[in-house]
């Protein structure tokens, strides 16, 4: 099942009039924080407000506290009386936590892998997670940094290797990957950077704190008009071969097999949801790196 993420915008549940604003604005999808974004004298007004909220029109998942924490069980409670799609587990370390936190609360579970371990154990928790229900990876830059000692800078050299073991996590079990957060949300050379950097390591989408940061993250993550034509192209010369008998088609002199015609209606199906919010592909001129 293909789910727009291009945006998942971090809203703090203490915040009411954030909670009430973000409901109304063009991210994809909202993770609705307990944790990091709320002070511990705060995470009851934070619970409470939870009880609310309007109906959801997109994606929204819940942001709940580790389970090491003395908040983590009144903030079950919490996720089990609303109908979140998903509960966003931090500083997730093992599969086991996965499954576990699904059983108490129902809930599909998309794990944070903000640790070392939590990088170097990314395929089983992406297998757990995939278990759940229709799950995504969130990259925690923030505390991997932290954990590691790093500064990782413009390029985000030091995290590579990292960001593509998520990647191949995710896709080895159909799991989404979303990028980390670019903490100056004025910044937008930076934001503009990273997310075609994790656009083109095979990322789904980008994690953002602040409103002015959607239009930019959305543009990059959708699909350009080439893209969107040449998905067309594939699938219409893999439908001809398949017509003839054969079980591959040649287009522009390369070899397209159903991978590829798979990918292609994958592409589309995204170029359609995208159009019931109202938008276009990305015209290909926008996403020339300056």
């Amino acid at each position: 099942m293909t789910k727009l993420r291009r945006t998942v915008l971090y809203v703090p549940a203490d915040n009411r009039r954030a909670l009430e604003k973000a409901l109304t604005l063009p991210a994809d999808a909202l993770i609705i924080d307990l944790e990091d974004a709320v002070a511990p004298d705060k995470k009851d007004i934070a619970r409470d407000n939870l009880r609310t909220l309007p109906r959801f029109d997109r994606e929204v998942a819940l942001r709940v506290n580790s389970p090491e924490t003395a908040w983590h069980f009144k903030d079950l409670t919490a996720a089990r009386a609303k109908n979140f799609h998903a509960i966003v587990l931090p500083k997730t370390k093992s599969a086991m936590e996965v499954t576990r936190l699904a059983t108490r609360t129902g809930h599909t579970v998309w794990p944070m892998i903000e640790t070392a371990r939590g990088v170097l154990d990314a395929r089983p928790i992406a297998e757990a997670a995939a278990g759940t229900g229709p799950a995504a990876l969130i990259f925690g830059t923030n505390d991997l940094c932290a954990e590691l000692g790093i500064t990782p800078g413009g390029g985000r050299m030091p995290l590579r290797m990292a960001m593509q073991q998520l990647v191949l996590a995710g896709a080895a079990h159909g799991v989404d990957v979303i990028d980390g957060v670019v903490n100056n949300f004025k910044d937008l050379k930076r934001l503009k950077q990273e997310a075609m950097q994790a656009r083109g390591m095979g990322m789904a989408g980008k994690t953002i704190i602040h409103p002015h940061q959607i239009e930019e993250v959305n543009r990059i993550f959708t699909p350009t008009v080439a893209d969107y034509k040449r998905a067309e192209r594939i699938i219409a010369a893999m439908k001809k071969a398949e017509g003839e008998g054969k079980s591959v088609a040649t287009l522009n002199g390369r070899m397209v097999e159903q991978l590829h015609a798979r990918a292609a209606e994958k592409l589309l199906e995204k170029v359609r949801l995208i159009g019931e919010r109202g938008e276009t592909a990305t015209q290909d001129d926008e996403l020339v790196d300056e």
